[in-house]
């Protein structure tokens, strides 16, 4: 394959990126069995960090240790074969601040899973990172 180009997207970029979507992956060790996990959710941007809501489980359970994370979120153009990539690396924390969860009761963000999922969670970044990919030398059925 040739004309594989890989590209690393600004700060800016990755903010925009993160504010444009709506859907990424949570990675964390679920303290409970020791394991990672990776779970996916539906976000949005409050003040530049990722938050979402949950109800009691491993994800709560991560934000009230400070547990460290992984948040990525992605996308693909087929048509122009190009992809690209950001991932937030912080701590979670729950949010609990009754000013703060007033604000956030007034955003969009509504659970796309069962249940109240009342609290809310936040990804403290720590590090966000990004990329984009373009692939110009794969065959025009590769994507599907």
């Amino acid at each position: 394959m040739t004309g594989n180009m890989i590209s690393e997207l600004t700060t800016s970029e990755c903010q925009q990126l993160l504010d444009e979507h709506h859907f990424g992956r949570l990675a964390f060790i679920d303290q409970s069995e020791l394991i990672p996990v990776i779970i996916p959710v539906n976000y949005l941007t409050h003040d530049g960090d990722v938050v979402f809501r949950t109800d009691p489980g491993a994800k709560l359970t991560a934000a009230l240790t400070g547990a460290p994370v992984a948040f990525e979120v992605d996308g693909i153009d087929a048509q122009q074969r190009i992809g690209w990539s950001v991932v937030v690396l912080g701590h979670l924390r729950e949010v609990t601040e009754p000013a703060e969860i007033d604000a956030l009761q007034k955003t969009p963000l509504v659970p796309w899973a069962s249940g109240a999922k009342q609290h809310y969670v936040r990804v403290e970044s720590d590090r966000l990172s990004g990329r984009r990919v373009s692939v110009a030398g794969l065959p025009s059925n590769w994507w599907g």
